[in-house]
């Protein structure tokens, strides 16, 4: 299945990845300002905005439980969820020339896994409010608790639209002008379409078992690590972290900004991301 993709200005590629749940569209004015300088390229994930027609994804039979037994999915060789590997696979297959990756959140786990698998495709990476590992380990508490991912997917079961408008409002919380940020990511939310229950399963299952952390040393690309200072969703300890490992990497912390700080504070966003993509 071809992905949708749009593409604005000109100049050298630059691709923009959207978390989970989410579409192409919510990264906002931030894709006309980096135009002017870029070619940028939006793609919406299988299942996500207008990449919902004829999507891949199946249900998944794999059961989320938070007990101290959880069993995680099996992972492939190198200890990465498969469907993870599938959206990078076909992110490959439609993006062949060498190009910067810009993901958020889970696109965020989605091109670090791709820099690993094609090293020479991947040009810089920019990982904005994201983690090697979304879901708390015995060894990694800087993430979300497992009870609370598995209520997620209960509650996506029960009511998905519900379920999605409560992940909005957790990733707003704490940020600077979080009333007016709220009501512009819900009024943003289903402006390309619903996304597929399947698809939101199978991000939650990549949420939960993935877990980059060895990898991070030999993820050689130029890297920009983007936080925000009040993210409740993925902590800044988790960026620092990737940002310590990365061996080629920067931090941009941005004071007063939650999980989307691309859109709460547009003008040092884009001022931290042209400053690194023009060195």
């Amino acid at each position: 299945m071809s992905l949708h993709v749009e593409s604005y200005g000109s100049g050298a590629p630059l691709l923009l990845i959207h978390g989970w749940g989410m579409h192409g569209g919510m990264w906002g004015k931030v894709v006309e300002q980096l135009a002017q300088d870029f070619c940028v390229q939006v793609v919406d994930l299988p299942g996500h905005g207008r990449s919902t027609k004829n999507s891949p994804f199946r249900l998944s039979s794999s059961k989320f439980e938070h007990s101290n037994g959880l069993q995680f999915d099996k992972l492939t060789a190198n200890g990465c969820q498969p469907h993870l590997d599938e959206i990078a696979t076909q992110l490959a297959a439609q993006f062949t020339e060498p190009l910067t990756v810009c993901g958020w959140s889970l696109g965020g786990q989605i091109a670090l896994r791709w820099a690993q698998l094609e090293p020479h495709k991947i040009q810089r990476l920019i990982l904005v409010s994201s983690t090697p590992c979304f879901a708390q380990r015995a060894d990694w508490l800087e993430a979300m608790p497992l009870a609370t991912l598995a209520e997620f997917a209960a509650a996506l079961t029960d009511n998905p639209t519900q379920t999605l408008r409560r992940f909005v409002a957790l990733q707003t919380r704490g940020s600077d002008n979080e009333r007016a940020l709220l009501t512009r990511l819900r009024n943003e939310l289903f402006a390309q379409g619903e996304p597929d229950c399947s698809a939101l399963q199978r991000g939650l299952e990549i949420l939960r078992d993935c877990d980059l952390r060895a990898a991070l040393p030999n993820i050689t690309q130029p890297s920009l690590v983007i936080a925000g200072e009040r993210d409740t969703l993925t902590p800044p300890q988790a960026s620092q972290y990737m940002a310590m490992r990365l061996p080629h990497a920067k931090l941009a912390m941005i004071q007063g900004a939650a999980h989307a700080p691309f859109l709460s504070h547009p003008e040092q966003f884009n001022e931290h991301l042209k400053r690194f993509l023009h060195e």
